[in-house]
C-alpha cells in the first residue's frame, strides 16, 4: 500500500536511470547525451535523465497496472474521486475526453455561452450539438460571472433529451455559481453534471476555498494541476465517480485525445504535485489565501483601483469565489486594462495573468511570496499615481447595457458539419442569412456573439459593428478585422 507522502512513479524513473541501462530506445537525445550543449546544458543532466520512454518498470500511461496506477490511485483518495487520470496535453485534452464519454453525434450537451474554445472543440470532435446557456453578465466590470441555477433549470426543462450540464467552475476570475443546486437540479433530470475545474485544484485544500466540483456532487471534473499548484505547464488530471460516468469509455476516450508517448517528466511532475498538496497543501494553500486578502486590501485603498471580492457575493451569477484571483480594475485611471498591464511589465517588471477591457487578473498561488505581494502593490500604487486622469468613456457599459444581447442565433447544423463542410470566405456585410462556420468572440466579456453552425442575421451584423466601434477585441473568426466571415456554402 503506498502512503500520500510517497511519489511511486517518480521513484519508479530514478530506480531506472539509477540502474545504469543503456537505452536503446527513444527519446533520440539517450537521456541527455545526444542533446546540443545549449539546450542541454540549461535542462540539465539530471532532468534529461528522466526524460524516458514506455517500459514496463515505468508503466503505460493507456493501460496503467504498475507506478502510473498507483499514482493515479494516490490522486483518486486525495481529491475523494472513484477514479482519477493524469493528463498532459493541458486540461484541453481532459475536457475533449469529459465531453466525448459524455456526448456522440447528434447529441445535446448544454454549456454555458462563455465556454472556453477547448469545450467547442470537444463539441466538434464529438459531432454533439451545443445548447447554449446565457451567463450573468457584472455591467460594472465587464465580465461574465456564472450561470445560476435557474437559468439551468429552464434551459433543461427546454432540452429535456440533452446527454449533460457543462459548467465552468470556477471562472477564470474566480467567481463561483451555486454548484451543488445546479447538481440536484440536474441529477433529477437524469442528466451528467461536467465541470470545467481548471482554475479549481486548490480548492479541496482550504474550509475558505469554495466546494470542489466531486464534494458539490459533479460526476466528472477537469482540473489544470499546472495552474495553481506545482504541476508543470500541460499538466492536468480528470477526476470522476461510477454511475453515471462509463468509465471504460472514458478510459477509451482519454486514449484518443493523448499521445501514445507522454513526457514523463510531466507525468512525474504530477505524481509530486500530489504529493506536495496531499503533505502541505492546506498550509500552502492558506498562507496564497492571507497573501492574497492583504493585496486586495491595499488595492483597494488606491485611489482609481478596485478589487472586487466578498462585495460581489449575492450579485447575479456570483455565489462564492476564490480569493487567491485578484481582479483590479483600472477603469478609475482612465485606463484600460492592456495599457496598465503593458505597463507594469516594461516599467515595473510585473507581468499579470491577463488583461481585457477594463480589468487585470493577477493570480496569487503557492510559488507567491510576501515581498511579492509587497511589489506588486507598490507598483500598482505607483502607476495609479502617474497615470491617473479624467475622461474614460465605460465602452463596455454602453454597449451593452445601451442595446442589450441580440437574439441567440438559430442553431442550423452542428459545430462539427460547419467546421468540415465545405465553406467560403465573403464580406462581413453580406453574411446575413448565411450559416456560420467559426467563432467570433468579443472580449469582454468573452461570450460568442456566434459560433460554427448558427444562423448570421442583421442584428448580429451590426451588434458586432458596435463592438467594433467600441474598440472591443476580437477573437476566434481567421479574418480579426470582420472585413470578411467563413460561412458554409
Amino acid at each position: 500500500m503506498f502512503k500520500q507522502s510517497d511519489t511511486p512513479l517518480l521513484t519508479a524513473m530514478q530506480t531506472y536511470v539509477k540502474d545504469d541501462v543503456i537505452p536503446f530506445h527513444t527519446p533520440g537525445h539517450k537521456q541527455g547525451k545526444g542533446m546540443h550543449p545549449s539546450l542541454g546544458r540549461i535542462l540539465g543532466q539530471e532532468a534529461l535523465a528522466l526524460d524516458l520512454a514506455l517500459m514496463s518498470e515505468l508503466d503505460d500511461l493507456h493501460e496503467p497496472h504498475g507506478c502510473i496506477k498507483h499514482a493515479q490511485d494516490l490522486a483518486a483518495q486525495l481529491y475523494g474521486a472513484d477514479h482519477s487520470f493524469f493528463v498532459v496535453n493541458g486540461t484541453t485534452g481532459g475536457i475533449y475526453a469529459m465531453i466525448l464519454a459524455i456526448a456522440g453525434p447528434g447529441d445535446k450537451i448544454i454549456v454555458p455561452r462563455n465556454a472556453h474554445r477547448s469545450i467547442i472543440g470537444g463539441i466538434i470532435l464529438g459531432g454533439a450539438v451545443p445548447v447554449f446557456m446565457q451567463p450573468e453578465i457584472d455591467m460594472d466590470l465587464g465580465l461574465a460571472m456564472g450561470v445560476t441555477p435557474e437559468t439551468v433549470a429552464k434551459t433543461i426543462s427546454l432540452h429535456p433529451d440533452a446527454k449533460g450540464v457543462l459548467i465552468i467552475n470556477p471562472t477564470y476570475y474566480g467567481v463561483v455559481t451555486d454548484l451543488k443546486r445546479i447538481v440536484d437540479i440536474v441529477h433529477r433530470n437524469n442528466m451528467c453534471v461536467i465541470v470545467d475545474e481548471a482554475h479549481g485544484p486548490h480548492l479541496k485544500f482550504s474550509d475558505r476555498l469554495p466546494i470542489q466540483a466531486l464534494d458539490a456532487g459533479a460526476d466528472i471534473s477537469a482540473q489544470s494541476t499546472h495552474k495553481i499548484i506545482g504541476a508543470m505547464t500541460q499538466c492536468s488530471m480528470v477526476h470522476c465517480r461510477e454511475g453515471r460516468i462509463n468509465v471504460p469509455r472514458l478510459k477509451a476516450m482519454l486514449q484518443l485525445v493523448q499521445s501514445t508517448s507522454p513526457n514523463y517528466i510531466l507525468l512525474a511532475s504530477l505524481d509530486v504535485a500530489r504529493m506536495q498538496m496531499a503533505t502541505e497543501g492546506r498550509r500552502l494553500v492558506e498562507k496564497s489565501i492571507e497573501l492574497a486578502q492583504w493585496a486586495r486590501q491595499e488595492i483597494n485603498k488606491i485611489p482609481g483601483l478596485y478589487s472586487f471580492g466578498e462585495d460581489k457575493i449575492g450579485t447575479p451569477g456570483v455565489y462564492s469565489l476564490d480569493p487567491t484571483k485578484i481582479t483590479v480594475t483600472v477603469k478609475g485611471l482612465g485606463m484600460k486594462g492592456s495599457d496598465a498591464e503593458r505597463i507594469l511589465r516594461y516599467q515595473y517588471n510585473i507581468q499579470a495573468e491577463l488583461s481585457d477591457m477594463y480589468n487585470l487578473l493577477f493570480l496569487i498561488t503557492l510559488g507567491d511570496s510576501e515581498q511579492d505581494a509587497q511589489t506588486l502593490v507598490k507598483a500598482l500604487r505607483d502607476m495609479a499615481n502617474n497615470h491617473m486622469r479624467d475622461g474614460f468613456i465605460p465602452v463596455v457599459e454602453d454597449v451593452y447595457a445601451t442595446h442589450g444581447y441580440p437574439a441567440q442565433p438559430e442553431q442550423v447544423i452542428s459545430p462539427r458539419e460547419a467546421l468540415f463542410g465545405r465553406t467560403r470566405q465573403i464580406p462581413f456585410e453580406q453574411a446575413g442569412g448565411k450559416i456560420c462556420a467559426e467563432i467570433v468572440t468579443f472580449y469582454p466579456p468573452g461570450i460568442p456573439i456566434l459560433c460554427p453552425g448558427e444562423r448570421i442575421s442583421e442584428d448580429n451584423i451590426e451588434y458586432c459593428r458596435r463592438l467594433q466601434a467600441a474598440a472591443l477585441h476580437i477573437s476566434g473568426p481567421e479574418d480579426y478585422t470582420l472585413t470578411t466571415i467563413k460561412v458554409v456554402e
